[in-house]
């Protein structure tokens, strides 16, 4: 594999970027790192009240009039790891590990998504030889939440009105659009019991499903865990005594849920009986998603302590018939965008506490009304069951602008550069750029990226060989707006 001579560089910075934990709403410490590193190079950083900061960098020699181009990015990363993971997100650092052509992390989120932004922007900063306009560096906190970072920016925050995200997944793509979203939390009052007496305590585990991004993996039909495990517990339930002591499942509102489980109390002479049914219930599961999820798996396994408290049979009855009438998955397909899906949500995370079950559902669409509408539908599901919903305020869809001067341009340095058109597309996933336009009127708004499979999930990967091509094409933008005078 012949490298760029790039590559190494950018690595290099992201290598470090990786060093530092940065999960969601964790981001204290990467902020500190990056004020320090504005210091150290005599950038001037502004930080607002929730942590976003903006660097600015003058443009190279005699391009110091040209129009201000921020390059913006996202600090915090999903922080997904296998069952079997000792990792500890709060102190050990990723590192990352070349794979062939792709690089990977052992076990865990890479957090390519979104750490080679800042990696690549810094570089761009520094770089000796590349002819650039003034830059901002906008690293905003706490994307992979809700997007609340871009959320709280103020008016002003930032000066330029030429924006380059380098969050989009795809080498040779330009994204120009996306979806809005919507979180809701479902909450379900339980009533709890003592468990039966004498009866034993198991696990019954929902794992090895493909997960992925919510937003970009919600299409291809992946098995959810929560949903794996309502389904055989409900079958269970028909056949044998079961008592629910606990229900968990999922780990963030954006990415489809890989493990989900139950805390069981069965009596001692049906645990054989529950471990076979269940392991039909997974054989005929399995047959399902054998194209999408091969690794799906359903197994029981001794419990950590004796439960002391179960749901009632009621309770237990209405708590999985809520979690199996819960919507997953793609609502609606666009009518103006061939293969480009409008409406969904995804069932994300799942608990039982205080007494209640409380049940995540994530919507995205392109459609402000629709994006309403179903999240609507949700929460009337939840008042249905008996009892209710609290929904975020969400962040809105990134309209695209087919006419946009930066656009035009983008697509003629990119074909200029590798002999052929650049994907102009609108995607499922939520950007940044969707809000910062919002707040920033004016704004002219393209997002690149380097190759990235299965974020938000230890599957995720990032193709080494797209680096060189993006900054190859990052580099070209910033030249030719170098070379224009000032707004």
């Amino acid at each position: 594999m012949s490298t760029h001579p790039m590559t190494p560089q950018i690595l290099e910075w992201f290598d470090r970027i990786s060093a530092i934990p940065r999960c969601s709403k964790d981001e204290a410490r990467i902020i500190a790192w990056l004020e320090q590193w504005a210091a150290d190079n005599g950038f001037a950083c502004r930080k607002d009240h929730v942590g976003n900061l903006a660097i600015s960098v003058p443009g190279s020699e005699g391009c110091q009039g040209a129009p201000i181009v921020v390059l913006q990015g996202h600090m915090d990363m999903v922080c997904e790891k296998t069952p079997e993971s000792t990792h500890d997100f709060a102190t050990d650092p990723i590192v990352p590990a070349a794979d062939g052509e792709w690089l990977t992390a052992e076990g865990t989120t890479l957090g390519a998504d979104n750490g080679i932004a800042m990696a690549m922007a810094m570089v761009a900063a520094l770089a000796t030889d590349l002819v650039h306009p003034p830059l901002e560096l906008l690293f905003t906190v706490d994307e992979e939440t809700g997007l609340t970072g871009a959320n709280a920016l103020e008016p002003g925050f930032i000066e330029g009105r030429l924006l380059i995200n380098i969050d989009s997944e795809d080498e040779g793509v330009i994204t120009v659009g996306c979806a809005g979203g919507i979180d809701t939390m479902l909450y379900l009052p339980l009533e709890l019991a003592d468990a039966p007496a004498g009866w034993s305590t198991v696990q019954v585990l929902a794992g090895g499903m493909s997960g992925g991004h919510s937003g970009v993996d919600i299409h291809l039909q992946r098995a959810n865990a929560i949903r794996v495990l309502a389904r055989a517990l409900t079958t269970l339930s028909d056949e044998l005594d079961l008592a629910i002591a606990d229900l968990t499942g999922g780990s963030a509102h954006n990415a489809i849920p890989r493990d989900a489980g139950a805390v069981l109390c069965v009596r001692p002479e049906q645990r054989q009986a529950l471990e076979t049914r269940l392991g039909e219930v997974a054989a005929v599961i399995q047959t399902e998603f054998a194209n999408t999820d091969p690794k799906l798996f359903l197994a029981v396994r001794d419990a950590d302590a004796p439960a002391p408290r179960v749901l009632s049979p009621a309770s237990a009855v209405r708590a999985l018939d809520f979690i199996m009438a819960v919507p997953h998955g793609v609502a609606a397909m666009s009518t103006d965008i061939d293969g480009l899906v409008e409406t969904s949500n995804n069932e994300a995370t799942l608990a039982i506490e205080d007494g209640r079950l409380a049940l995540q559902s994530s919507q995205r669409s392109s459609v402000v009304s629709r994006l309403q509408a179903h999240t609507r539908r949700i929460e009337g599901l939840a008042r249905l069951a008996g009892g209710h919903a609290e929904s975020g305020n969400g962040y809105p869809p990134w309209q695209p602008d087919m006419d946009s001067e930066l656009l035009a341009s983008a697509k003629r340095i990119y074909t200029g550069l590798f002999g052929k058109d650049p994907v102009v597309e609108v995607i499922h996933a939520g950007l940044e750029c969707g809000i910062i336009g919002d707040r920033t009127p004016g704004m002219d708004m393209i997002s690149i990226g380097p190759t990235i499979r299965n974020p938000h999930s230890p599957d995720e990967m990032l193709h080494i060989p797209t680096i060189g091509m993006v900054w190859d094409f990052l580099a070209a933008i910033l030249a030719e707006i170098a070379s224009r005078p000032a707004a």
